[in-house]
């Protein structure tokens, strides 16, 4: 069996009840998720060997963080306890014309505030065949880019495969940081993940007759921004999702898969999502293609699968994607029926 190592933040959710909204709520639902750990529940529940990495206190909500991922099967062995915070967000949920809300309380958490000797690299990639990390970590500061190098360093030593979402985060960093962050950590990249907005934030990459705020990217538009990540960088695969945002509560999700040294790009259906979540539907969709791409799926099969297990995330509250390789596999196969199993 495969083993993924994935490196981030777990975060404390706090979210109203319902579709409340922050100013009239007076509780709050308290989950665990963040973009890496999103990722690897995904895994575990799919069968895989996923281990998390980061830094928690070991205080009681250190702990719950840690359960948290322990209870779908991921191993949180290499996880560093110290420091003083768990990092938070407040997640509002948008409906309909109104917009999902998120607000991060995030600074000084302990892996902001991790060294990068908290970390033994050649200890945690031991047995390891891929690793994955996201945009979003080393957005939390000069120290976390510098983890994220030693990490990615330390993984092509020992001929890890390594995929990164772009995953821009605004409200983290300048799209010149960014810019001069990722250009470095992705040298050591082989599968990337992506949308066209994300492609234009950090690197400048865009298609032409292009609306990404209408979700209007045509098929060629998909197509050059692959070709251009893939060409810039070397990487093998390129992943790119397009989320038609009709309304908070209505999306189209799709997504292309671009194979480099075949020149193959293939397409995934169109799914009209319903949504009851949309927090890790990106995470989700990295899940499924890390499995696919593990187990030998082909290029048009690794892009369904992926798309379709996103497009489960999407009816499941909370970050985790709690849905099963089936039921993946039947969405995938064209039964969106959702009649009910007996």
């Amino acid at each position: 069996m495969a083993r993924i190592i994935t490196f981030g933040e777990l975060m404390l959710r706090l979210q109203p009840y319902n579709y409340e909204r922050f100013v009239q709520c007076d509780r709050v639902a308290f989950t665990f998720g963040g973009g890496e750990a999103n990722v690897a529940v995904s895994l575990a529940n799919f069968g895989m060997d996923a281990a998390f990495v980061t830094k928690l206190p070991a205080h009681a909500i250190g702990q719950a963080a840690v359960n948290s991922l322990r209870r779908y099967g991921v191993d949180t062995s290499r996880i560093v306890r110290g420091g003083d915070r768990v990092g938070i967000y407040f997640n509002e949920k948008g409906a309909s014309q109104r917009g999902s809300v998120c607000i991060y309380d995030r600074a000084h958490s302990a892996i902001q505030e991790a060294a990068p000797s908290d970390f033994d690299w050649n200890r945690i990639f031991e047995g390891a065949d891929w690793f994955h990390f996201t945009g979003i970590t080393p957005a939390l500061g000069p120290n976390a880019v510098q983890m994220c190098e030693e990490a990615c360093k330390a993984a092509k030593a020992r001929g890890v495969k390594i995929s990164c979402d772009l995953n821009y985060r605004g409200k983290l960093w300048t799209r010149d940081q960014a810019r001069a962050a990722m250009t470095e950590l992705c040298q050591y990249v082989d599968v990337c993940i992506s949308n066209e907005e994300d492609a234009k934030d950090v690197f400048g990459i865009e298609a032409e007759a292009t609306d990404i705020y209408a979700g209007s990217l045509n098929r060629e538009g998909y197509k050059s921004v692959a070709r251009q990540l893939a060409e810039k960088f070397g990487f093998e695969k390129v992943a790119v999702t397009l989320r038609e945002s009709r309304s908070a509560s209505d999306n189209g999700w799709s997504a292309m898969l671009y194979d480099a040294a075949g020149g193959e790009y293939c397409f995934s259906r169109q799914y009209d999502l319903h949504i009851i979540d949309r927090v890790g539907g990106g995470d989700s969709f990295g899940g499924g293609l890390i499995y696919s791409l593990l187990t030998g799926k082909t290029t048009q099969q690794a892009v369904d699968f992926a798309v379709a297990a996103s497009a489960l995330k999407h009816t499941v509250e909370g970050d985790y994607n709690m849905v099963t390789v089936a039921e993946v596999e039947k969405l995938a196969g064209g039964d969106g029926s959702g009649r009910i199993q007996r």
